[in-house]
C-alpha cells in the first residue's frame, strides 16, 4: 500500500525564508549610513566677543578709578588746599593808569587798570602787566604764573593745559619767587611742579567761585588784550580804551590790603 506522503514543513518554510532573503519582489533594503558631521564652533566670534568684554571692563575700570581719583582731589573749602594763603583785599579797589607797587608778588588784589587782561581760557607767552592782571582776578579768574627758567617742555605744557576754560589765564612771570604761582582775587598758592595736584585743586575750586571774588557775572572777554596785550613795563591804555566797570584814578596807589 502506497503511504500518503506529508510535505517537509522545514523546508517548504525554509525555502519561503530564502526567497524573502532572496530581496524578491516586495522585500526590505537597509538604508546606507549617513555621513555625520560634527558642527564647527565659531571660535573667530567667540574670540572677538570676548575681546569686547575685556575691552568694555578695562574702559569701565578706568572710568572708576579717574572719578575716585576726581573725588580724592576734590576740596570743599579753601584751607583744605595745603600751603594756600589768604589774604584781605576789600571789593571796590580803585581804577588806576599809573604802575601800582603790590605787597604781594605776583599780586592778588588791590587797586588796578581800567582794563582786564583776557581770561577766557587764555595762555599769553608775554610777561603781562600786573595792574591788569589783578583786574581779572576781581573778576573771578585764576592767575597762574610760572618761571620760564624754570619751567618749560612738559612741564609747561602740562601747566597750559590748565587753561582748559574761561575764568583762567597762565602767563610767565620771570624771577618770581617760586617756578608756580597761582592767584585768585585774595588768595595765592606757591608749588614746585607742574604735577603739583594741588594746582587742579586751587582752579578747580576758585575759578568763578563767587564766595571769593568782589564781581560776580563781570566779563573775562577783552579781544584787544589777546591781540595786543600789555606788558610788564608799558603803561596803561587809559579810560579811554574800553568801558570799564568803576571810576578811574590818575594818582599813585600802594597795595596795601
Amino acid at each position: 500500500m502506497a503511504k500518503d506522503r506529508k510535505p517537509e514543513t522545514g523546508r517548504a518554510s525554509g525555502g519561503a525564508s530564502r526567497s524573502g532573503a532572496g530581496g524578491g519582489k516586495g522585500g526590505r533594503t537597509r538604508p546606507p549610513a549617513a555621513n555625520v558631521v560634527t558642527p564647527q564652533r565659531p571660535w573667530g566670534l567667540i574670540a572677538a566677543a570676548v575681546a569686547v568684554l575685556l575691552f568694555a571692563a578695562a574702559v569701565l575700570t578706568y572710568a572708576v578709578l579717574q572719578v575716585n581719583e576726581s573725588e580724592a582731589n576734590r576740596v570743599d573749602a579753601v584751607d583744605e588746599i595745603d600751603g594756600v594763603q589768604t589774604f584781605d583785599y576789600a571789593a571796590g579797589q580803585e581804577h588806576v593808569t599809573t604802575p601800582v607797587t603790590y605787597e604781594q608778588s605776583p599780586p592778588v588784589g588791590g587797586p588796578h587798570d581800567g582794563e582786564w587782561a583776557d581770561c577766557t581760557g587764555t595762555v599769553y607767552d608775554v610777561q603781562i602787566r600786573q595792574e591788569n592782571a589783578v583786574h581779572s582776578l576781581e573778576h573771578g579768574a585764576v592767575w597762574i604764573t610760572y618761571d620760564p627758567a624754570v619751567i618749560g617742555g612738559g612741564a609747561l605744557d602740562t601747566l597750559t593745559a590748565f587753561a582748559d576754560e574761561s575764568g583762567r589765564m597762565v602767563s610767565p612771570n620771570a624771577g618770581q619767587d617760586s617756578p608756580i604761582s597761582l592767584q585768585s582775587w585774595n588768595h595765592q598758592l606757591k608749588v614746585d611742579s607742574a604735577d603739583d595736584p594741588r594746582i587742579e585743586q586751587f582752579a578747580d575750586f576758585l575759578t568763578y567761585n563767587q564766595e571769593f571774588f568782589p564781581e560776580p557775572g563781570a566779563s573775562c572777554e577783552n579781544p584787544q588784550f589777546i591781540s595786543d596785550p600789555l606788558t610788564v613795563g608799558e603803561g596803561s591804555r587809559g579810560a579811554a580804551s574800553m568801558t570799564t566797570d568803576a571810576p578811574t584814578s590818575t594818582g599813585a596807589e600802594t597795595g596795601a590790603p
